[in-house]
């Protein structure tokens, strides 16, 4: 990303730096775009979740998952002791 930057000047567009030097890194040019639209979120110059913010949602909504799941266990469970509680009374 450090290498778009320092040469974005040497090419008549971004696009076409980072084509250039994904060629020379190995990877490809959508690969390193997306790592420097993510630098650039994570600077504060392009809107959108920055990186850490990303991680934290992401492990939000894992502990949101993991409560519901919870939830519904208990909830199963509780119905199933209210009705062995009725079957028990009903003897």
């Amino acid at each position: 990303m450090r290498m778009v930057y320092e040469h974005a000047a040497e090419y008549p567009s971004q696009w076409a730096a980072i084509q250039s030097i994904a060629t020379k890194l190995g990877c490809t040019g959508e690969t390193l775009r997306k790592w420097v639209r993510q630098e650039e979120r994570d600077r504060g110059q392009r809107p959108g979740l920055a990186t850490d913010e990303q991680q934290r949602l992401k492990a939000l909504e894992r502990e949101v998952q993991e409560l519901r799941r919870a939830n519904e266990i208990l909830r199963k469970a509780s119905a199933y002791c209210a009705q062995a509680e009725l079957d028990r009374r009903g003897k």
